[in-house]
């Protein structure tokens, strides 16, 4: 496995691939692997002749200075989980190679109206504004091919497909299913922060999405049952929504398309995020 850190370097290689005739799989992540990143880096190496997986924590996508100042790193662990995944290259940029300007404010930012100031970029203003600058920077440096998200982060995994629709990049955007521990709950590289009291508490979110993911009902039901079921287990409820999976707009009881959960709120201080399908009244 190569490892690289500079960002010439980087592009050079993803160029070289391309020149052989190779494509390119990129699997961006801010590390504290888990089986969710296995699950990306397989994905990549199945449809992908090459697999760069990056490393970054991204300054620009926290809200809160003390959540990016708590936010695991656990580089050695990452190196090894990368190399038995079958990564090809591993790249940890530096902070000052990413955001030369950093702490001062980047003067270009990519801002997605709509898609990004809801839920999460509501909650957290200028997240997604971060995650969108960020990934577009790693598109520019990699090139063409393939990027792979999880659908955990459902609402990041729709911004960034608008921002490559509304930007021309040439790059396939591939969404993979949530991993979940035996237990039902979404792999997280928070989950560490949590006690063990805590981690059973998150247990209310995929007890809720259960709860409704058959409840042929309306979706003023389903919010107030996902709601609900959150509350009953401790969480902090951030929100509780069912939106349509495509626009992320609220949907209407009347509505007969494809509905999906999204589900945030605080564990410990420690926020959480968590989604899926839910059933549709009349379908």
């Amino acid at each position: 496995m190569l490892e690289l850190n500079d960002v010439e370097a980087w592009r050079s290689y993803a160029n070289d691939q391309r020149s052989k005739g190779y494509s390119v799989g990129l699997v961006p992540t801010m590390g504290a692997l888990h089986e969710g990143h296995v699950s990306l880096f397989r994905a990549a190496k199945e449809s992908s002749d090459v697999v760069l997986a990056t490393i970054f924590v991204n300054p620009r996508q926290f809200h809160d200075a003390r959540d990016l100042e708590r936010y695991p790193r656990t580089p050695a662990e990452d190196r090894g989980v990368a190399l038995a995944s079958g990564v090809d290259c591993l790249i940890s940029p530096t902070l000052s190679a990413m955001w030369p300007d950093y702490p001062a404010p980047t003067p270009t930012t990519v801002t997605l109206s709509v898609l990004g100031e809801a839920f999460e970029g509501a909650g957290r203003p200028g997240h997604f504004d971060g995650v969108a600058s960020v990934v577009a920077k790693l598109f520019a440096i990699t090139g063409p091919g393939r990027a792979y998200f999880g659908e955990k982060d459902f609402q990041q995994l729709a911004v960034i497909r608008q921002m490559v629709r509304d930007l021309s990049f040439d790059v396939e955007i591939v969404g993979c299913p949530i991993v979940r521990d035996l237990d039902g709950l979404a792999l997280s590289s928070r989950n560490v922060q949590l006690s063990p009291e805590g981690r059973d508490v998150a247990l209310g979110f995929s007890r809720a999405l259960r709860s409704v993911a058959t409840e042929a009902r309306g979706a003023s039901v389903q919010r107030d049952t996902l709601r609900a079921v959150l509350e009953e287990a401790g969480v902090d409820v951030a929100y509780a929504e069912v939106v349509n999976p495509s626009t992320l707009a609220p949907s209407r009881d009347d509505e007969t398309g494809g509905r999906r959960a999204l589900l945030a709120g605080y564990v410990e201080g420690i926020r959480l995020v968590d989604n899926g399908p839910v059933d549709v009244a009349g379908r």
